[in-house]
């Protein structure tokens, strides 16, 4: 059990660390090319599902790795949905976010089964 909670913590602190780091480079990129909103809110969704598939397979180990995956993908959408509101100082919790954390919840599921079935 306590291996399971370090591994998860690993993943989730690996995530945000990564999608923190994607979103200051994309900031970067739309302050210099004028990239309208049906550009931006795509590309967002994806550097948040890249960041769970990058701390997932990294981190998640020894079995259960949709379940540990799919806990660990909800916990990431979540951490960083709160991060991104204090930093905009804008937090409202719609249908939207509610798919962001099934999102959250598939694509680390799947990163999970990966990490477990890799052979290091």
């Amino acid at each position: 059990m306590r291996q399971n909670i370090l591994q998860v913590t690993k993943a989730v602190l690996a995530a945000v660390i990564f999608s923190l780091a994607c979103v200051l480079v994309f900031s970067l990129i739309i302050t210099f090319a004028s990239l309208t909103d049906s550009v931006i809110k795509p590309i967002n969704q994806v550097l948040k599902i890249l960041s769970v598939a990058f701390g997932g397979i990294l981190f998640i180990r020894a079995g259960h790795g949709l379940i540990k995956g799919a806990v660990y993908g909800v916990i990431v959408i979540a951490v960083t949905y709160l991060l991104y509101g204090l930093i905009a100082w804008s937090f409202t919790i719609s249908w939207w976010f509610v798919l962001e954390l099934a999102v959250g919840a598939a694509a680390g599921g799947v990163s999970g089964v990966i990490g477990v079935n890799l052979k290091r």
